[in-house]
């Protein structure tokens, strides 16, 4: 016996589960340049496929745009969460597969059926020039021999577009596990396609944030560990000071602006968690490539200062010379705690002077770094941005990690989709500039020490939940495989989109009353409805103002 049907893009489906708990998406909306998700869940029981275990799917719709239909692919999760830090809002708690890589279709087009499994595929409408405004009707077909299954979705698409996307959004790019993963040298021709394609990934996904190798990040690296040099800028030791290249920063941001990047993350000029030492600098002593400085070099001696003194002013003029030099942000030391503020304090003051007029932040969540002026632009994380947000930033970022585990908002494979796109909703009310998250592609174990087959070891190493440390899935051919992870994200980011076009339409507290209808209080990153249908409801509701307004 088959059974299938169309649900939401929230829905995350186990091999397990029976099609109809599933809840069932009969209509939906879309502004006209928005991208369309769903999903059609469909399961065999006990008919033998074995020897044509493969069907046909079908997508048919006059919407217009281009339609993908890709396998959404169970991964072995060893550590779903952490035990203790973690709350009862998680779909498991237990190891066992979980649903997260979009993957091609195989054999010319089709979906695997498997005896007694539920599986599920992504569908993706793009409008490509725009979708036709009116309402219309996507159909869904699957054949397997004499058995047809059939689903339909009404999609109204409104006659209205999505503003321009104002938040700004990094993802942390590892340059070096994509050489490692590939076998690839660092910037070897092949390392810089693979690297494009990864980016062009990104973009696609709102990512318009990269984070800028200008020397190798010094980021989950163990103390006194090395991660594989990946620097931009080349350095030559000289009788008089230094000498500096940089001709692959030009082309690195010469590939970024064909891909259509915005800003530019210069990587970390000191080592994460407390700004005590500097990042691994290489350079040609005397005919030959040496590290210079690194874990043994104290982040605010004299040697190191010169040479910041000497590199920063003509990093400044190239990123000018390119024009992208106010879209650029500067990092002290990722993640500094309450203890180590003074070491932090004398480390910026060292370079301070040397970007005047540049934005310097950093991911830290102690208030106290910004009530004392040590940091003008912090970026908490969303378990502790209340007191910023109460403080009134100018501009407010915030990000999430491995630590933001308990009632906020995060995309760990254990967690249900509502509360990975609930961020969305919390960006708007709270007026979000900007969000950090520090794993687009890391496939390493916990401080670098070993390279993980992230599809093998997707909690690498047990160093994290599952989910938190990379989006995308490398594919074989050196592109990125997406997430149905990173996808419902993007669509958190298109649900904010709308919400200022509604604002634009209507005024912001109509708005926010609007998105606070069905809710017992405000929202707050802390406290949000624990529902895919609030989100989907509300999204609708937004949807139905702005036709009101545009018919």
């Amino acid at each position: 016996m088959f059974s299938s049907r169309i649900t939401s893009s929230l829905e995350k489906c186990f091999i397990s589960d029976a099609v109809e708990s599933k809840p069932e998406l009969k209509e939906i909306s879309v502004l006209q340049n928005e991208d369309l998700s769903f999903q059609f869940v469909y399961r065999n029981d006990g008919v033998d496929s074995r020897f044509d275990g493969f069907a046909d799917i079908e997508v048919k719709s006059d919407i217009g745009g281009t339609v993908s239909v890709r396998t959404v692919e169970q991964v072995a999760v060893l550590l779903p969460v952490i035990a203790g830090l973690c709350d009862d809002e998680y779909i498991s708690k237990k190891p066992g597969l979980f649903p997260d890589p979009l993957l091609p279709l195989h054999y010319g087009g089709k979906v695997p059926v498997c005896e007694n499994e539920t599986r599920s595929v992504w569908i993706e409408f793009k409008p490509g020039d725009g979708f036709v405004p009116g309402r219309h009707t996507v159909t869904v077909t699957l054949t397997l021999r004499e058995t047809v299954l059939s689903n339909e979705l009404a999609v109204t698409v409104i006659p209205a577009e999505l503003p321009g996307q104002t938040l700004m959004l990094t993802q942390w790019f590892h340059y070096d596990c994509l050489a490692t993963y590939y076998g690839v040298g660092v910037f070897s021709e092949r390392h810089w396609q693979i690297v494009e394609n990864y980016i062009k990934t990104a973009v696609e996904n709102g990512i318009n944030m990269i984070l800028t190798p200008i020397f190798t990040p010094p980021l989950d690296t163990r103390i006194g560990g090395e991660r594989e040099t990946v620097q931009l800028i080349g350095v030559k030791v000289t009788d008089g000071g230094y000498e500096f290249d940089f001709s692959l920063l030009h082309r690195f941001i010469a590939m970024c602006k064909r891909l259509g990047v915005k800003y530019y993350e210069i990587a970390h000029l000191f080592t994460q968690w407390g700004a005590c030492h500097a990042p691994k600098i290489m350079a040609e002593v005397n005919g030959e490539l040496k590290r210079i400085f690194g874990w043994e070099t104290d982040s605010c001696g004299a040697e190191y200062r010169a040479f910041l003194s000497a590199f920063l002013p003509k990093l400044i003029a190239e990123l000018k010379a390119e024009g992208v030099d106010q879209n650029c942000r500067f990092h002290i030391s990722d993640e500094p705690h309450g203890e180590q503020i003074e070491k932090y304090k004398e480390a910026k003051a060292g370079v301070e002077k040397l970007l005047k007029g540049y934005k310097i932040m950093d991911a830290l969540s102690d208030i106290e770094f910004y009530k004392q002026g040590v940091i003008t632009s912090p970026v908490p994380g969303c378990d502790s941005i209340e007191p910023f947000y109460e403080a009134g930033l100018p501009e407010l970022w915030t990000y999430y990690c491995c630590g933001q585990h308990t009632n906020v908002p995060n995309r760990f494979i254990a967690m249900p989709s509502y509360r990975n796109r609930i961020i969305g909703f919390l960006f708007y009310k709270y007026d979000v500039k900007g969000f950090l998250q520090w794993g687009y592609n890391f496939y390493n174990n916990q401080g670098s020490v070993d390279p993980v087959n992230p599809y093998i070891s997707v909690a690498c190493d047990y160093f994290t939940q599952a989910g938190d440390a990379y989006s995308v899935w490398p594919a074989q051919n050196g592109t990125a495989y997406e997430s149905l992870r990173i996808r419902v994200f993007h669509e958190a980011i298109n649900d904010m989109r709308a919400l200022q076009l509604c604002e634009s339409l209507y005024g912001r507290e109509f708005t926010v009353k609007l998105l606070e209808e069905d809710t017992e209080r405000p929202l707050k990153f802390a406290d949000y409805p624990h529902s895919a249908e609030y989100v989907l409801k509300t999204r609708e509701k937004i949807n139905r103002a702005i036709q009101a307004k545009v018919n």
